[in-house]
């Protein structure tokens, strides 16, 4: 294990409901995603960290919910991405398949944040590493809801995320009341149909 992801362990803890990655997988995305990554999968398989606050995620799987959030935005121009994790709440991470660690969507939201990664083309598998090495559970958790959610509601498998009942783009209150442990890919693909993705750009 690299130092990146012993820091990476250190913030989440051990891998929970570890999924096997088969070799077609690594096979599908050889030369398309770091081969560091490609690594991990192999050693540690798709899975959650921190009681399920943060997911690695098989990209096939979640083909729909790309092409829901950025199908018919520029940002399909600009690179090939692949989603290859996810936050509790629906915060997806976007890989470039040129620039990286570039673009992250909050679905519920209904916000993206594309951001120029300091390792892009020759510098992809220590940008990898840097992706890993630089995660906090702050920036996965929300208005500190997964503690609670996860006491109430009980932890969440591997298809499954924390959603707001009705939807905050529908008006419904982000509080512990209104949230629902809801299948993942079919509820980010709804949630990208509620309203235009919004691009915030940085200061």
């Amino acid at each position: 294990m690299d130092e990146h992801f012993e820091m990476f362990w250190g913030e989440f803890g051990p891998a929970t409901h570890t999924r096997l990655v088969p070799p077609s997988s690594i096979d599908r995305y050889r030369g398309k995603l770091p081969e560091q990554l490609l690594a991990y999968w192999e050693e540690h398989g798709w899975c959650g960290y921190a009681d399920g606050l943060f997911w690695t995620v098989n990209p096939q799987e979640y083909e729909p919910v790309l092409e829901a959030w950025i199908g018919d935005t520029a940002f399909m121009e600009k690179d090939a991405y692949h989603i290859i994790a996810r936050s509790a709440f629906g915060k997806l991470y976007f890989w470039g398949e040129r620039t990286g660690e570039s673009l992250k969507v909050f679905s519920p939201g209904s916000c993206c944040f594309p951001r120029e990664s300091l390792y892009q083309n020759g510098q992809l598998e220590r940008g990898l590493r840097a992706f890993f090495g630089n995660r906090d559970r702050d920036e996965n958790d929300f208005a500190d809801l997964f503690a609670p959610a996860l006491d109430k509601l009980g932890p969440l498998a591997h298809d499954e995320m924390y959603g707001f009942v009705p939807a905050l783009a529908l008006g419904g209150p982000s509080d512990l009341a209104h949230l629902q442990k809801i299948k993942a890919v079919e509820h980010l693909v709804f949630l990208a149909q509620l309203a235009p993705l919004e691009v915030m750009t940085p200061p």
